[in-house]
């Protein structure tokens, strides 16, 4: 399977970057744990068993971003284009203004989440991990991310609904 490992790299390494750049808030920390994240997978990859790749890499990147905030206690959302395909040339430009408008309004939304729900919300419906895979990636039991994942997404409605 590690010979598989470069083509996971290519396919995964964007998702993986959005996702740790929307948790840590700082490029070049975001880089070097994409880093880790994949250096953990070369590692281990042999002991993982299953067909589900992209949720065990959002499992192991989160592991990797729990470790590094333990480490310095914190945990914030960058606010960049990280919801963004890095390049869709079906887009016009007022798409991508108005998505990035879009993407703005989310991230300050989601800003002052607690982070469980911040990341329930951000696995589930941005990454489109199921919720069998993002309370894997989370390590929590699937009804509990189900709470989880309905909270985030209620206090998001009430915050949209209470700006309007």
């Amino acid at each position: 399977m590690k010979e598989n490992l470069d083509d996971i790299y290519k396919i995964y390494f964007h998702e993986i970057y959005r996702f740790l750049l929307s948790l840590c808030h700082d490029h070049h920390v975001a880089e070097n744990l994409v880093q880790e994240t994949f250096l953990r997978a070369y590692l281990y990859i042999e002991n993982y068993k299953g067909d589900k790749v992209k949720a065990w890499l959002f499992t192991v990147a989160h592991n990797a971003c729990i470790d590094h905030y333990r480490k310095h206690n914190r945990t914030v959302i960058k606010e960049q284009s990280f919801f963004l395909p890095l390049s869709d040339k079906r887009k016009t430009p007022i798409d991508t203004i108005v998505i990035q408008e879009e993407v703005r309004e989310i991230v300050s939304l989601l800003k002052d989440l607690p982070e469980k729900h911040k990341y329930a919300v951000l696995l589930h419906d941005f990454h489109g991990l199921s919720y069998n895979e993002a309370a894997q990636v989370m390590n929590v039991k699937q009804p509990h991310f189900k709470i989880l994942l309905f909270r985030g997404r209620q206090a998001i409605r009430r915050r949209k609904g209470g700006e309007k």
